[in-house]
């Protein structure tokens, strides 16, 4: 199941993408689910002596798988919208679904889709850009080069808007060989189209994920946004203007210089990685709305990524609520390293934390504190390679864990190496599947972990909405209203 070779595997969209088919076909996700386990075992001893190695020599490894799956600039003239798309929906067992979900990115709805097998079709990608900055710091040099390319791959495909995005923070490897182009679909396009059309049940519902979360850009061009900073660690203001910890930042990685100086934004967008952009909105209604399909659409509205997560974590937990011999799992992922299966068939508790910084580890403990309290908390953390602002020390995970009545373990993690523990990529799985194992549950169990009723779900929105931060709305007859009075449903706020 590796990516269109146009999109990147490591991204959150394409890892995101590929648990939710393997849950639905009754598969685990080993190697993020680009490979199988024999690749995976093959692989696990070589992750440890990776890790062993000096810091500079697994950063430059790091680095270079990492370039591997970047396209070159001539190669953007050849991208194409469609055919991403149509291998996005090619990924998913050919069956009637009473369900589909469009949008944004989400770990934690990533869990709830496989548990009603639902498939989930992204709006954004990520297409990594070959091409070398001598200085990651040089913000203005990454936003002239992208208004250069950008054209090559925006003339072909009218449907996607352009954000360029560098983080020379959480993404400070990384950028140094590539540009990251996240596109965002603004129609639904015919290989979109084609899915729900064969696919979604008459009287079947679209759920909308929409993400609200938005950030400081610039206008670089016809359907292109230049966005300095990410999700995570600094804030936008500190990107942009700098500050103490910037600057001991910068000082830490040798930089010449104590702040960045990024082009004057002048609006603020739909962040490039966890935004929705709600111009896919109309399209969706128009087509929910054809006297053909009579599809009922549902809008999940929420400003931050981690909101979901207490939402989805409670609605497993109550299936168990009141079976007091039931085990009480709480089993916490970290950006792409989850498997949907693999909890499901544990019939433990999903937390999603967006990735291994201060604001997530406030966000587990509230919920974990707020909760009764857990027979075991097992967690997954994401390395990304930089000791970045905001990191959360893994003494302090150790304390979360703690929360639970036997504690619980790092999943694929080596201490010694962490946050370089490039390793951990191959190893959360398999540290995943001997705990599965430890708990009796065989792989052939896993192939066959039966999916919840969308009623199921339905019953506990109406019971428990109101304590999250999350909404969801009926959006059909804001639609109809709009199309009877002759206006564009485009103009529907969420």
């Amino acid at each position: 199941m590796k990516a269109s070779r146009w999109i990147a595997d490591f991204d959150s969209s394409a890892g995101m993408l590929r648990a939710v088919a393997s849950a639905l076909h009754g598969r685990d996700l080993p190697m993020l689910g680009t490979h199988g386990a024999g690749v995976e075992r093959a692989l696990r001893p070589l992750s440890r002596v990776l890790d062993r190695l000096p810091e500079p020599i697994r950063e430059r490894v790091y680095i270079r798988a990492g370039a591997l799956e970047a396209v070159g600039e001539r190669e953007l003239e050849t991208i194409d919208a469609e055919a991403i798309a149509r291998w996005t929906t090619s990924l998913y067992p050919k069956e009637r679904v009473p369900a589909v979900a469009i949008g944004a990115s989400n770990g934690a709805l990533t869990h709830l889709w496989a548990a009603l097998g639902i498939p989930w079709l992204p709006q954004t990608a990520l297409i990594p850009v070959r091409r070398d900055l001598d200085d990651v710091d040089d913000i203005r040099a990454d936003y002239q080069w992208g208004k250069r390319v950008a054209p090559r791959l925006l003339t072909r495909n009218p449907e996607w808007a352009l954000h360029q995005m560098i983080d020379p923070v959480q993404d400070r490897l990384m950028v140094r060989r590539m540009g990251y182009f996240r596109v965002k679909r603004r129609v639904l396009g015919e290989a979109y189209k084609r899915f729900l059309h064969d696919y979604l049940a008459p009287g079947g519902t679209i759920f909308i994920v929409d993400c609200g979360l938005t950030f400081p850009v610039t206008t670089a061009g016809e359907r292109h946004l230049f966005q300095h900073g990410a999700l995570g660690g600094p804030t936008a203001q500190e990107y942009r203007r700098g500050g103490p910890r910037v600057a001991r930042f910068l000082t830490d990685h040798g930089a010449s210089r104590d702040a960045w100086d990024p082009p004057p934004d002048d609006h603020a967008a739909p962040e490039a990685e966890w935004g929705y952009d709600d111009r896919l909105t109309d399209d969706v209604l128009r087509i929910a709305s054809s006297a053909n399909h009579a599809w009922r659409v549902r809008r999940i509205r929420f400003e931050q990524p981690e909101d979901p997560s207490p939402l989805v974590a409670d609605f497993f937990l109550q299936r168990h609520a009141h079976d007091e011999k039931r085990r009480k799992h709480l089993l916490v992922s970290s950006f792409i390293l989850l498997d949907p299966t693999l909890t499901l068939a544990m019939d433990a508790v999903p937390f999603w934390m967006t990735f291994n910084t201060d604001s997530s580890s406030e966000s587990l403990d509230s919920y974990v504190s707020t909760r009764p309290q857990f027979d075991r908390i097992d967690m997954t953390l994401f390395s990304h390679g930089v000791r970045s602002i905001g990191l959360v020390p893994l003494e302090r995970w150790a304390e979360l864990r703690g929360h639970a009545r036997e504690g619980g373990t790092l999943l694929g993690v080596d201490p010694r190496a962490f946050p370089k523990d490039f390793g951990n990529f191959i190893r959360y799985h398999g540290d995943l599947s001997r705990l599965a194992a430890s708990r009796g549950i065989a792989p052939a169990f896993v192939r066959h972990v039966p999916r919840i009723a969308l009623a199921t779900l339905d019953t506990f929105l109406a019971e428990n909405l109101k304590r999250y931060e999350v909404r969801i709305s009926d959006e059909n007859r804001a639609w109809s209203s709009m199309a009877d009075h002759g206006a564009s449903a485009d103009r529907i706020s969420s």
